[in-house]
């Protein structure tokens, strides 16, 4: 049941021979070997082994996700665990990129044509230098990051995140890895009727996965998506004129952009927090401050802060950030975004977190409203949730509204 679900072949994504397609495959179900084989136990080696023999040693039971850490990297299992996860990641990668080095000339020229065929702006500046907490490192193992370019008009490391995106969360983003963007929009139809924005933003879209559901919910607005490398904006641009929908991009870093004072009336992002560095993070919240509208909202979806989680889930999820390239991962969750959010300007009754169910999820339980019958139905056969990805199967969610003018 696990590979029945797959990717929609828009005309900008690389296509695999079958040799790739195997690999990819075969990539895609050693991650799910992973979670649904081996993350499981987990839980029981932790409570009868690894912290019985922490407390041998400290005299006390484990207390935290640190302590929880100390006492599992020790142990075989986990060892076996974490180090097949890292390959799992690694071979994901590696699976995609000979096509997408095989095919870059042609997957150039087609993005210059697509965007050629749009009335979208696209903004590229030849100055831009991204910001080193970006370049410093591949985030999540992909090699080159957001921001590489190997040659003019590169779109190579966004091909390669285009469909790596999509075996990685193994189908659970949807045929287009637009789950975040739609579940976000379905959260504002049920919780914000009347609102209709005529200008939105999208902070760190990568190459518009979540960006374009907002246009598709919204038709008369300006729709942007804005993000630190070059090759993922340019690619963005294309696929979305590919895909049919009229939507700008532009190469801009999120704690500082060229747009006026509140030009927007809808701020959003979707795994941006998560990526972005402790001293950034506060700036990029001014900023949204700053370009809304009065009255308009910020909503930036992520996984939940650790606050609510018990100190085993905290340390399940913050391996991310010691084996999978993701620094800011667990430093992320121990922010006090609220205050952040109150610190830049909004009032406090007007920020609070909140749940946006995985579309996906609830296009199966509904009857595929949204999605193709096939997709759902594969999602809804699955033996395991996505509680990985999205725990108890939604977004996270801060949410906050500038002050009205008096």
């Amino acid at each position: 049941m696990l590979n029945t679900f797959q990717q929609e072949q828009h005309p900008l994504l690389p296509k695999s021979t079958h040799d790739e397609s195997s690999r990819q495959e075969f990539s895609k179900s050693l991650k799910a070997f992973v979670q649904q084989g081996l993350l499981p136990g987990l839980q029981p080696v932790f409570t009868q082994r690894a912290a019985k023999h922490f407390e041998q040693q400290h005299g006390r039971a484990p207390q935290d996700r640190r302590d929880i850490r100390k006492a599992m990297e020790v142990d075989l299992y986990f060892q076996h665990y974490a180090a097949l996860n890292r390959i799992s990641q690694e071979a994901m990668w590696n699976s995609v990129i000979d096509a997408v080095d095989r095919q870059l000339p042609e997957l150039i020229e087609k993005a210059r044509d697509w965007s050629a065929k749009t009335k979208a702006e696209l903004r590229m500046d030849p100055d831009f230098v991204p910001p080193k907490y970006v370049t410093a490192l591949d985030i999540h193992c992909m090699p080159g990051g957001y921001a590489s370019e190997v040659t003019k008009d590169d779109v190579s490391v966004a091909a390669l995140y285009d469909r790596g995106a999509y075996l990685y969360g193994m189908g659970f983003a949807g045929p287009l890895n637009d789950d975040m963007g739609r579940s976000v929009c379905n959260y504002i139809r049920r919780n914000l009727p009347g609102f209709k924005p005529r200008r939105i933003l999208d902070m760190g879209c990568t190459v518009g996965h979540s960006t374009l559901p907002y246009k598709q919910l919204f038709p008369d607005a300006e729709v942007w998506g804005i993000d630190v490398g070059g090759p993922v904006v340019r690619y963005g641009h294309a696929r979305a004129a590919a895909l049919g929908v009229e939507v700008n991009f532009a190469q801009m870093n999120a704690e500082k952009t060229d747009f006026e004072d509140g030009y927007f009336d809808l701020i959003v992002s979707h795994i941006l927090m998560h990526e972005t560095s402790g001293k950034a993070m506060p700036r990029v919240v001014r900023e949204c401050h700053r370009l809304l509208s009065p009255g308009g909202y910020v909503i930036h979806a992520d996984l939940p802060p650790f606050d609510n989680m018990n100190a085993f889930t905290q340390f399940i999820l913050d391996n991310e950030t010691w084996y999978n390239n993701e620094p800011f991962w667990g430093a992320m969750r121990e922010v006090d975004q609220i205050k952040l959010a109150v610190d830049a300007g909004f009032p406090a009754a007007d920020v609070a977190f909140a749940t946006a169910p995985m579309a996906i999820l609830e296009a199966a339980a509904e009857g595929a409203a949204g999605y193709t019958d096939a997709s759902t139905s594969a999602v809804a056969d699955r033996e395991f949730t996505a509680g990985e990805f999205a725990p108890g199967g939604g977004w996270e969610v801060l949410i906050a509204r500038k002050a009205v003018l008096a």
